[in-house]
């Protein structure tokens, strides 16, 4: 039988592609899409059996799950797993990618665990824990820590992954609350939530200056920087990158530096860090967007001891994911989350709080 295939790897909200696996913003529900079009001589096959003798490595199961959560099309519309494939219908799918090529041992790592029941839990994870194997860090990730907590392992050529439970990823660096799915029903609810951009996430994100507006909107796109490929930038025209939008409010003003509350409504690569840069106010402490150095502020030897002090304090850059919301993949009740703010991050606004009021008295 001749068909159209077309097989596209893609980032629906921002993919890890050959990015450091230490290095990734609150990349989320990274998704393979795949378009086939069955030939005029199509014989009757239900929909479920079509996709699964195209995509040998995924499991006829996984596939109904799949259609059940609304991830494939046939002509643009939802179908049930008994849809007969006709000649010439176009199939679409969308699923949750899954990583493969990496071993993934359990590792007794400390995880702090706010919830869990027999279909997901979420971890607070803390800064400087890389969240999955890759290039560079091959242990000691969350996922390995995830691994001896479930009981479970997967081989580098596992051909039907089991570690594919994380819906989500933050940065390396970044801190806060990560939502992990159980088993195969869980990830595809959840992993769809976040394509949808249903699911609620607020940040808590210190930077520098004084922005002007209380409230505000980011909108650009963000792509990687052709100049540096271990950044990413706004594309104003469009011209490159996928469109991302920021929601931010100020929480408080100290004068050189602002803290902020950050909601994001789309999820791409280092999102909240490229946004503020590209408004102007880089994350302090940021290295990667030029926060690693004093930006504002008198050029005076008092001031800049307190603001390395500073660094020293909270050597990473002041992100936290501080709230997560969603719809229970099993119950349908809407859950909601919220972590307390990390003593390094809390000491920092801390100083910055007093600091300000003593310049201000």
């Amino acid at each position: 039988m001749k068909e159209e295939l077309e097989e596209i790897y893609t980032d629906a909200d921002g993919i890890e592609d050959d990015y450091d696996a230490g290095e990734e913003e609150d990349t989320v529900g990274s998704f393979e899409h795949f378009r086939y079009v069955s030939d005029k001589g199509q014989s009757q096959l239900r929909v479920d059996k079509f996709i699964t003798s195209r995509m040998e490595k995924t499991s006829r199961h996984r596939i109904q799950l799949a259609i059940g959560a609304g991830y494939v099309l046939v002509n643009g519309k939802t179908v049930k797993a008994n849809y007969v494939v006709k000649p010439h219908d176009v199939v679409t799918i969308v699923m949750p990618y899954e990583r493969r090529g990496f071993e993934v041992k359990p590792e007794n790592i400390p995880l702090e665990i706010p919830y869990e029941d027999e279909h997901l839990l979420l971890v607070n994870k803390p800064a400087g824990l890389v969240v999955h194997p890759g290039h560079g860090h091959f242990s000691g990730t969350l996922v390995n820590a995830l691994a001896f907590h479930l009981g479970i392992s997967q081989p580098a050529d596992a051909d039907d992954e089991r570690m594919g439970i994380l819906v989500h990823r933050i940065d390396k660096n970044t801190s806060g609350l990560l939502l992990v799915a159980k088993n195969d029903q869980s990830q595809l609810a959840l992993a769809k939530q976040f394509f949808d951009h249903s699911i609620e996430r607020k940040y808590v994100a210190l930077v520098w200056g004084n922005i002007k507006e209380d409230s505000g909107t980011i909108t650009g796109h963000i792509g990687r920087d052709p100049n540096d490929r271990m950044r990413f930038k706004v594309f104003p025209d469009g011209s490159s990158g996928k469109h991302a939008i920021t929601h931010y409010r100020v929480l408080e003003r100290f004068g050189y530096t602002t803290l902020t509350e950050c909601i994001l409504e789309t999820g791409r690569t280092h999102q909240i860090r490229v946004h503020m840069d590209y408004l102007g106010h880089p994350l302090f402490n940021d290295d990667r967007y030029g926060g690693d150095k004093i930006l504002k502020g008198p050029l005076y030897a008092k001031y800049k001891k307190f603001v390395e002090n500073c660094f020293e304090i909270m050597p990473r850059h002041a992100l936290h994911a501080k709230t997560l919301g969603f719809i229970h993949p099993a119950t349908g009740h809407r859950m909601f989350f919220e972590n307390e703010i990390p003593i390094d991050l809390k000491n920092v606004i801390e100083k910055w709080k007093n600091f300000s009021s003593s310049k201000n008295d």
